[in-house]
This record gives C-alpha cells, structure tokens and sequence, in this order.
C-alpha cells in the first residue's frame, strides 16, 4: 500500500525519524522562549529555563531513587506547580505518570497503588492521613513518600517524609531525558471514576498525547504565549493535556488550587489569563458569581467546555461577560476533547434561541482524530444524520487509550468492531454534528418511549431561579420510569415543584416532563460532574 517499486536505503533512520512524544514541548520551550514565564502560582513565578531546570532535576532525582523506565510514579496533588513539573519530570525519566482524584477515598487509592505498582507518590498534605490509611491497607510493597507542602496556600508540610524542594537538590540539572524510543510507550496511568465497580487504569501512550497537543493549538486556537489557567484538573485525563501543550506556543501556565469565581476572575484580571477548561459547572458559577467576586477585564477569554453538555442557557448568559465558550467532548479513555464545536460564520446571523442551541452541539471530530460517529452498537451501521435517530459514539483516531492496564478482555469489547464504544447516546444533524442525547445509563425509558435527561435539564436550566439541576429514572408502577428531577436554586431566589413542572410543560411534550422536583445540593465529583448514581439511591 503506497509503497514504491524500488525503496532500497528509505529506511527508518535517528535523522528522519523521531517518535512523538510531549516532552519535546518543554524541551523546545527551553531554548526558543528560555526567558519567559512559563509557571505562575502566586509568587512563585519560573521562567522556561527555570522550569526546564526543575523538571530535569526531578527526572534525576526519581532515577536516583531507582524508579526505572516502565515503572509508576502517582501523585495526589492539586494544580500546583508541582504537578505541573510531574508531567514532564515523571516521563523525562523513562516512568509513567499516574495522576490520581484528590476526591477519592482511601480504599480506591489503596487500590489503584497496588494495581498501578506505584514506586513513589508524590502527596499535598491535605490529603496525606488519607493516602497514609491507603498506604498501611496495601497488599504489594508501599511507594516512596515524597510530601509536597504548598506555601502559597498556607498548606503545611508534616515533615515525616522527604519534601519535594529538597528532593528536587538531590537531582542533576544536567540530567539527559529519557526519550521514548517507540511513541506507544506508555506516557501516563489514569483511572476511570469507578462508579459502577473498581476503577479501569486507562494507558496513555505518547503519540497520542503529543497529537492531542499539536490540534489543540490548531483548534482552540492557542496563540503564541497563550495565558493559561488551571481549572480542569491535573489529574483529569492530564489537564485535558493542556499542561503539555501550553510549552509549544511559549505560553504561561497559571496555576489555581481552589476553583471558586473570585479566583477565577482574579486570574483573568490579575494575570490576563486569557484560555481555561472548565465543566459548565464552573461556568454557571463564573454567571452566578457575586458582584464583590466580580473582576472587570479588558480582553476575550476562550473556554473549553467539557464533562456534561452545557445548556443553552448557561452558554447564552456567559457570552456577554467576554468569555468565548466551545463546546468540546472526550473520556478518560480519549485523552480528554476529540470533538468540537467549531463555529461557522454562516450561523453569525441567526436569532440567539438558534445560535445557543448549535452552541450547545457536541461537535465534530478534531483533526487528529480518524472517525467520530454515532452508529447503532448491535450492527456498526451508520444511523441516519437526521436530527432525530440515536445511536452510540463510536471513535476512533490517534486520541485513543492502548487500553485498560491489566484487563485484556475490558480493552477487546471497547474496541469491538474497530471503534471505541464511548456509552454515550447521540443523535447527528445533516452536517455530521453530533449532540449528546444522554449516557446510555441515563436514559429513562417510561412507557416504551425513551426520553433524554439531557434534554429535560436543557429545559430547567433556562428558569431563572434555578443554578444546578439533574434528572434521574424514578420507578413508576405505571410507566416503569418516569423523569424526576433533582434542583439546587439560586441564592435569593424561590420556586415551587409546579411552577418547575408547568415551565417544563411550556417546553417539552407533557410525558417527557418531571413527574417530581426534589430540592437539594446535588452531588459532584471534583470535576464538576454531578453524580447521578447517588442520586438514583434515593429510590432504592
């Protein structure tokens, strides 16, 4: 296939073949932008050459210790500057990085240590007594502590264990790194949120996370010393691999350790952040935010959104505060966004209930990616780009995991039939956007009909007393399910179940209406995700 009659000497050489890999960022950024800021967290502020002294001095210090190429190095930190160093120290030493949720409990990080075999975890002392019982209830041999205080947080080293800084002395400055010598060497371990068993551990290799960077720059677009904030976490599919691509474009990363609005614009004034991800969590609460948390500023900043679609009314009040949001959409399993939704020029004049709803698509496939598609999972075939027929999306491109560590038979059915089962239900218009209809779990099915969560909320969402909401299958003796709602209101602001229900009604056909409103603080994962699964208990 494309190969020429005669190829006699066109081999594969170190002159014209180099594996991908993102380190090559930091690498470059080191030498092209050596004097310019590169990681930012409050007075501690590195230039690239800085930056690129301390990642090598951490390559080192780990290889001193005996951590050797292969081998897993864990975090449990917060986006601090730290983390930021892991992702290129961890892997310049030939190891695998494996960020872990700060949110999780001790059993889950007692687990993904020994299924991971991690040699050191590096560990904020915040969550130092939970990764400690983690530690002593380990069946295999305990990682090396390295503890790393955060001084800009007033967060206290304990002092049991080596401190990061002085770790970081034990390193050569002039360390070599350790490059791949095949792009599908593993780059980093990350674990899925386990709500429906133990955790999978999801294999990034470099090739992908280096592709990943270079569309991004391409798509977002990241223009060159881009100032970027740390929203989406270090240990979320790696910072949506922002971290690693911010060092191409001679960027700033800026760190952020408490996710709250006055942070938030406090960035974006104080140090003209002008890119972030975000869940639209974030965003109905950069919307929501109180007039004293409130920064004015004086550019655009461009978002990424991901982690649940974003309703319509979210994206149509966050417009006008100068913030430029894209819908994007990804899995653990994908690295982070593999999809967007690109904007045409053709939209521009359309009335705003038209132009919020397209904004509020899932998109179509980044240039990295091969295939992204919803096609009915029993056949593989193509459902009709109608509007209307569901199927599941499928992916397939450079952006997708090797696999799931230690688990052959979970990696052959997500890649049955040559594709990426996602469990995610869409429907695609004519012009191939996809939109996300709901996870397959979260479908209700009442009455033969299936009807969209997604959708439901969609509507809620556009009350304006209401800040959060979720919609779950309620049992029915009738219907089977029926939709029920799970509401957090705006400060301030009242309203009733039926004043809830007859909004819905004005919007939606009556069956696909709640039939209950619960009022509560809805359950979230440290990503903004709102767990519906523990909603559903409330009917067990």
């Amino acid at each position: 296939m494309g190969w020429m009659k005669d190829e006699t000497g066109l081999d594969r050489t170190a002159a014209n073949y180099v594996p991908l890999t993102p380190l090559s960022h930091l690498r470059r950024a080191s030498h092209v932008f050596p004097d310019h800021e590169a990681l930012v967290y409050g007075s501690f502020r590195k230039t690239y050459a800085e930056y690129y002294e301390r990642v090598t001095r951490l390559a080192s210090a780990l290889q001193k210790i005996g951590v050797e190429p292969g081998d897993v190095v864990a975090t449990i930190l917060p986006n601090i500057p730290a983390h930021a160093e892991a992702h290129f120290g961890v892997p310049a030493c030939g190891a695998v990085l494996n960020a872990i949720n700060t949110r999780v409990e001790a059993d889950t990080i007692t687990y993904i240590l020994d299924h991971g075999e991690a040699k050191v975890v590096m560990v904020d002392p915040q969550f130092l007594s939970t990764t400690l019982e983690a530690i002593d209830k380990m069946e295999g041999p305990a990682p090396k502590i390295i503890e790393v205080p955060d001084d800009q947080a007033g967060v206290k080293a304990y002092g049991d264990h080596q401190l990061y800084e002085d770790f970081l002395q034990t390193g050569d400055p002039d360390f070599q790194w350790i490059m791949p010598q095949d792009e599908w060497e593993s780059l980093a371990l990350n674990y899925t949120s386990g709500t429906t068993g133990r955790p999978k551990g999801v294999v990034y290799h470099h090739r992908g996370a280096y592709l990943l960077t270079m569309g991004s720059v391409v798509t977002w677009p990241l223009p060159r010393h881009a100032r970027y904030l740390t929203i989406v976490p270090l240990f979320h599919c790696n910072n949506w691999n922002h971290t690693w691509a911010i060092p191409m474009v001679g960027g700033t990363v800026v760190c952020c350790r408490d996710i709250n609005a006055a942070n938030i614009y406090n960035a974006i004034a104080d140090e003209g952040v002008t890119h972030f991800g975000a869940a639209p969590i974030v965003l109905n609460m950069i919307v929501n935010a109180k007039d004293a948390e409130r920064r004015d500023f004086d550019h655009a900043v461009n978002v990424f959104t991901a982690g649940a679609p974003p309703p319509a009314a979210t994206l149509r009040a966050i417009e006008p505060l100068g913030f430029d949001v894209t819908q994007v959409y990804g899995l653990t399993e994908t690295y982070g966004h593999v999809t967007e939704c690109m904007w045409h020029s053709r939209w521009d004049d359309l009335p705003d209930d038209e132009r919020y709803a397209i904004k509020a698509r899932t998109g179509i496939l980044m240039p990295f990616m091969d295939d992204i598609t919803a096609l009915d999972p029993e056949t593989m075939e193509q459902v009709p780009m109608d509007g209307e027929t569901q199927g599941e999306v499928m992916i397939r491109g450079n952006a997708v995991m090797k696999g799931y560590l230690k688990n052959p038979k979970a990696t052959e059915e997500a890649f049955r039939g040559g594709y990426f089962h996602s469990g995610d239900i869409a429907y695609q218009h004519e012009d191939g956007y996809l939109k996300i209809a709901d996870r397959a779990k979260d479908i209700i099915i009442s009455g033969g009909e299936n009807i969209s969560s997604v959708e439901i909320e969609g509507a809620l969402m556009m009350h304006p007393a209401v800040l959060l909401c979720a919609v779950v299958a309620m049992p029915d003796e009738k219907w089977g399910e029926v939709p029920c709602a799970f509401v957090e209101v705006k400060e301030s602001a009242t309203v009733t179940e039926q004043d809830l229900i007859a909004f819905c009604r004005e919007r939606l056909a009556g069956f696909k209406c709640p039939k209950k409103v619960v009022f509560e603080e809805l359950p979230k994962t440290s990503t903004g995700k709102i767990q519906k699964f523990e909603l559903r208990k409330a009917f067990k």
